[in-house]
């Protein structure tokens, strides 16, 4: 199959579908650089400006590390392509980020992994317990939704979004770690935080000790500290030194 080409994707869209595009494609790129991907099998879609409720996803079998701002598939809420595209979508892909799509206008954003660690919390009847700093940024706006199999049904999606209701992290039982975020930079630093809270737990839970748990009320008060943490600019105040980073190690990304 011929990929589309950069300079025809770009003739066919606005300037700001493709700074969208040049940035998501940036974010798979960094998933597959911090190890986060699971070869062609996870997604992260982007809700593109406007009135039409379309998004962008990968290109599915391509690698993480090959996706570019021209090859991401524009689709529908029913997964119809809107620019037509040589690659497939995944169907149970769409399912997971087309039900957050359609009830969360706040986001822009949705980042789904199946790391080990976030599976391997996931697992646990407890999930994300309090005892690090990271895990009360993730607790502070955290829900689960229970494991239904490979999703693939329609009908999983009402239950879903129930679960998801307004948090920002999702817990998928036995399957794996999901973020929202009001643009692409902050599902980025939400994910950083949720993969490296599971990390932790997991570590800690190894040594076999009793754990030491964060006061409850601390948890509370933490949507002021991340405030303050980054300036009130959440993921856009890491997102420029990111991008610095992965255009000095891969900066294919923009084609």
């Amino acid at each position: 199959m011929n990929a589309t080409t950069q300079s025809e994707v770009q003739h066919l869209v606005s300037a700001e579908e493709w700074q969208l595009r040049v940035d998501l494609a940036a974010c798979y790129r960094l998933v597959a650089l911090y190890g986060w991907s699971d070869l062609v099998f996870t997604h992260i879609s982007a809700r593109v400006p406007g009135p039409e409720h379309h998004f962008l996803i990968n290109p599915y079998g391509l690698m993480f590390d090959e996706i570019t701002a021209s090859s991401l598939v524009k689709v529908d809420q029913q997964c119809n392509k809107v620019i037509d595209s040589p690659y497939p979508v995944n169907p149970a892909g769409f399912v997971i980020h087309s039900a957050v799509h359609a009830v969360r206008e706040d986001i822009q954003c949705v980042l789904h992994t199946h790391t080990k660690a976030g599976i391997a919390v996931s697992a646990q009847k407890n999930g994300v317990l309090p005892i690090s700093q990271q895990s009360t940024f993730v607790l502070a706006s955290l829900a689960y939704h229970g494991y239904e199999g490979v999703a693939i049904r329609d009908d999983e999606k009402v239950r879903l979004q129930a679960d998801l209701g307004e948090a920002n992290f999702l817990m998928l039982r036995n399957h794996g770690l999901l973020t929202c975020g009001k643009t692409i930079a902050d599902a980025f630093l939400s994910m950083y935080t949720f993969e490296n809270t599971c990390q932790i737990q997991i570590a800690a839970q190894s040594g076999g000790g009793e754990l030491t748990q964060v006061d409850p009320r601390i948890v509370e008060g933490v949507g002021h500290a991340m405030k303050v943490q980054t300036g009130g600019l959440g993921g856009s105040f890491v997102w420029p030194s990111l991008i610095r980073k992965l255009d000095r190690i891969d900066p294919g990304y923009k084609d």
